[in-house]
């Protein structure tokens, strides 16, 4: 799994950060998720190799603008690029009212079908080798985390246990092996408890907007990345008041009790600057975390590109 930063700043974008946006790659060529598209955001698609062709399923994490007003513009220039196959969209109720209407004010007419899946009525859902979970966060309107963990872990048979059972080498091991539940002389059997996982399946979780990280306790077991907004310092949270939004020392500490091995923070307030030297800066908003976590810290940049492997290594790639 990849995730590549398409924005990361909050409310409004910057000279250097575009808002909200993250695209979830799977392994190599076989598509790509994008969890919450502010405004712009189909231009940042335009610097990468992200097609849209290949997009599986757009999902939204609230209705705010910075999270979702590039929703439009993106579904029509995949229609003019010539797209045909159905496309998901997992969002709260009122992207789905919304959107319908500016369709229709707009007059916008697409060659491809639309799957909505309302993220309020939603456990789960999956994608071929991606299963999606949903979390309610608290925020000033309904917001979602989405939890994407994969499927299909490689997999040797347990012979020692097949033999065990006396269960007859061909068809049925082959099926055992390829996920399946089979019967054998009256007994079901079920395909997990003879196969050995050579790793842990990976997790990732993207959080929305969030004043109470603890709200994610469940939501994060299993997982190896945790991707969460921290628009503020403690400070200047204290100065903002309440706005549905957690800050840097806040989210670390969850992460820190749940043993999270790597959180990458994003949606940095439009005040904090790239210069470390000025103030108030994003470097802030590192030391702030790094004092309340032990674990991997990543502060997302637009166009970072990280990747987690089979083994649930968590790294930056090389920028080209």
């Amino acid at each position: 799994m990849n995730l590549l930063f398409l924005g990361t700043s909050a409310g409004v974008p910057t000279k250097t950060r575009n808002v909200s946006g993250v695209a979830l790659r799977e392994s190599k060529g076989k598509g790509w998720y994008l969890i919450d598209c502010g405004e712009g955001t189909q231009h940042q698609v335009l610097h990468t190799k992200l097609s849209f062709h290949s997009l599986k399923a757009i999902l939204i994490t609230h209705v705010h603008g910075d999270h979702c007003y590039g929703l439009p513009g993106i579904l029509a220039s995949a229609g003019m690029g010539g797209r045909k196959a159905p496309l998901t969209i997992v969002a709260p109720a009122g992207i789905k009212a919304w959107l319908e209407a500016t369709c229709e004010a707009t007059q916008l007419c697409l060659p491809f079908t639309l799957e909505f899946i309302d993220s309020d009525e939603l456990p789960s859902v999956e994608f071929g080798s991606i299963a999606v979970t949903t979390c309610r966060l608290s925020h000033r309107a309904p917001s979602y985390a989405y939890g994407f963990t994969e499927k299909k872990v490689d997999a040797a048979l347990d012979v020692d246990k097949l033999a065990q059972k006396g269960i007859p080498r061909g068809l049925l091991w082959g099926q055992l092996k390829q996920g399946f539940d089979v019967e054998f002389e009256g007994e079901q059997l079920k395909s997990h408890d003879f196969l050995i996982f050579k790793h842990k399946p990976r997790k990732v979780v993207i959080a929305g907007d969030n004043d109470q990280p603890d709200l994610l306790m469940d939501a994060c077991t299993g997982a190896q990345v945790l991707v969460h907004e921290a628009t503020y310092t403690e400070e200047m949270a204290q100065k903002a008041g309440d706005v549905g939004h957690s800050y840097a020392k806040l989210v670390a500490a969850f992460a820190e009790t749940v043993q999270l091995p790597n959180l990458v923070l994003t949606h940095f307030s439009p005040r904090y600057q790239l210069n470390p030297n000025a103030s108030p800066s994003i470097e802030e908003i590192r030391k702030e975390a790094q004092s309340a976590y032990s674990g991997s810290l990543y502060l997302a940049k637009d166009f970072a590109e990280y990747t987690l492997d089979k083994a649930g290594h968590f790294s930056e790639l090389a920028g080209e």
